[in-house]
């Protein structure tokens, strides 16, 4: 038996055979041409053919994986628009052959997001770059497809995925992901997540396992390969146990959050958008206690319209149909970078320009979030949330402009609800001054990851500080109870929307603290319903 530690994307454990993952990737060879045009309309043809791929797997995506994980290959296409001038410039300049034109572009580019150190969203996109390219080249050759067809469930394991290999899987077939490289931002992982199912990035997996029993461990983040008697027997029999407690857990679903001493607690679900509605259906949550409104932007070429973002919130609501929807307003800066906001560098970002900052600086683009939110919330029940807020005044000013957006809607006779203003207490400013905070808003929502990055000084995106992150710290323990406290005095309700919400290490001692609320990523939510209820 030979075990590989890499890094768990999503928990879970999957016994079966080892695929390793066949890729036909083309040999690109550096030639000399005699004839520019001609190569570069050979270019724009395979250019022609590789979108309308791309457009088939966006539509093959909707329907199997929703609406957020298809918006990749959307990503995908602009990538493709941004290569023409790069590999038109190689083709002509050095009269180069097309194939090496588009590696090399996909290579620059793929080499410039490896940079972008404060920003693991697009650090990740290297292998939809490298992807586009390979079609390219793949559909100039006259040849595509990958030739993985899987006769058995299998743990697969490749070097990484990229999103159109997922997508072309059959993923009934599909137990576990384990990739050598990749990330927890990566498509692959969002993809786990998505389907349920343990995986592992960042493993260091030998080139021999293939076809290999193996055992995926989605908990302490290990491959084992040909496992002995002993540990397929226990591994077989924690599956079990975990198929049994997924059982049992599905047994809550409509079940009240409560404790034994009649106690309630909301229990709300964290989204990035439309696409994670069914999730939050599928585990009962009790509402959205976190709407990250920010994916609008994170997922388009330019500042999303009114229109788009009043369609996405609508469709929100109205999916709640009257329950609880929190709707985080615009929070980009320090780990999420947004090219089109062309946000100069900083040495800083985390202590920088985010977030309420941007808003509040640049009124026009709260202005049009507002508008949207302000129309949405006529078709249900709709919260305005907002982060980052270290002092009196932010908050002042952003109501003195949600004011003047409501007067204006009322001017042209656009219906919308007077809605509950919340704000995000996440910097040990927000926490010192809460009782004068609570009197200005109607609830508070936690957010423990920069709360423990703020209150720790310690840069939450930096790895050589992991041992150093202890969100259990009791100076970030005792600044959860210091802002229960405080909003309860003025009749405000408090609730956590970080990821310490969802760990049941922490779960009674939050109910015992007095919170009211805890949102969390949905497949948590029956878990942590199951904590409550047992509780005296």
């Amino acid at each position: 038996m030979i075990d590989f530690t890499g890094k768990a994307s999503f928990k879970g454990i999957a016994i079966g055979r080892i695929a390793e993952m066949k890729k036909n990737q083309a040999v690109v060879r550096k030639t000399h041409i005699e004839d520019a045009d001609a190569e570069f309309q050979r270019y724009l043809a395979a250019k022609e053919m590789a979108q309308a791929e791309i457009m088939d797997l966006h539509d093959k995506a909707l329907k199997e994986v929703g609406e957020a994980q298809a918006e990749i290959f959307e990503v995908h296409a602009m990538f493709l628009d941004d290569f023409d001038d790069s590999v038109e410039n190689i083709i002509r300049e050095q009269m180069l052959n097309a194939e090496y034109a588009v590696q090399t572009t996909a290579e620059n580019t793929a080499a410039m997001l490896a940079a972008m150190d404060d920003n693991p969203y697009m650090q990740a996109r290297q292998t939809d770059v490298k992807d586009v390219a390979d079609r390219v080249i793949r559909d100039m050759n006259g040849g595509s497809g990958d030739g993985n067809n899987f006769t058995e469930h299998m743990i697969l394991v490749a070097d990484d995925l990229a999103p159109s290999e997922t997508v072309q899987l059959d993923k009934d077939m599909v137990l576990a992901f384990v990739t050598r490289e990749g990330s927890t931002n990566s498509h692959t992982a969002i993809l786990a997540r998505t389907m349920n199912i343990p995986a592992l990035c960042q493993t260091p997996v030998t080139r021999d396992v293939d076809g290999k029993m193996g055992i995926v461990d989605g908990f302490t983040g290990t491959l084992y390969v040909d496992p002995d008697e002993a540990t397929l027997e226990k591994y077989q029999e924690l599956a079990e146990k975990e198929e049994e407690k997924q059982r049992l857990l599905k047994e809550l679903k409509g079940q009240e959050t409560v404790t034994k001493s009649g106690r309630k607690i909301k229990l709300y679900a964290n989204i990035g958008g439309i696409g994670d509605m069914n999730f939050v259906m599928e585990n009962d949550a009790a509402g959205i206690g976190l709407f990250r409104s920010e994916f609008l932007y994170l997922q388009s070429s330019d500042f999303p319209t009114e229109e788009e973002q009043f369609k996405a919130y609508r469709t929100v609501a109205e999916m709640m149909a009257g329950k609880e929807v929190v709707i985080r307003t615009l929070d980009i800066g320090a780990d999420k970078q947004i090219d089109y906001f062309n946000l100069e560098h900083e040495e800083n970002p985390a202590l920088g320009y985010r977030a309420v900052r941007i808003c509040l600086t640049q009124e026009e683009i709260f202005r049009t979030q507002l508008r949207a939110l302000y129309r949405a919330s006529a078709f249900g029940n709709i919260c305005i949330m907002i982060p980052m807020i270290t002092s009196v005044w932010e908050v002042e000013k952003a109501k003195q402009i949600m004011e003047e957006v409501k007067a204006d809607l009322a001017a042209h006779n656009v219906p919308f609800k007077d809605v509950p203003v919340g704000i995000m207490i996440e910097t040990p400013a927000a926490v010192l001054i809460a009782d004068d905070l609570a009197e200005l808003v109607d609830f508070f929502s936690i957010g423990t990851n920069d709360l423990t990055q703020y209150t720790l000084a310690i840069d939450r995106q930096n790895q050589k500080l992991e041992r150093f992150f202890n969100a259990h710290h009791p100076a970030v323990l005792k600044a959860i109870q210091m802002t229960i406290d405080a909003g309860h005095r003025h009749n405000t309700w408090v609730g956590i929307c970080g990821e310490l919400g969802a760990d049941p290490t922490l779960t009674e001692t939050f109910v015992r603290m007095g919170i009211d609320e805890l949102s969390m990523s949905p497949s948590s939510i029956l878990p942590v319903r199951k904590i409550i209820r047992e509780m005296d």
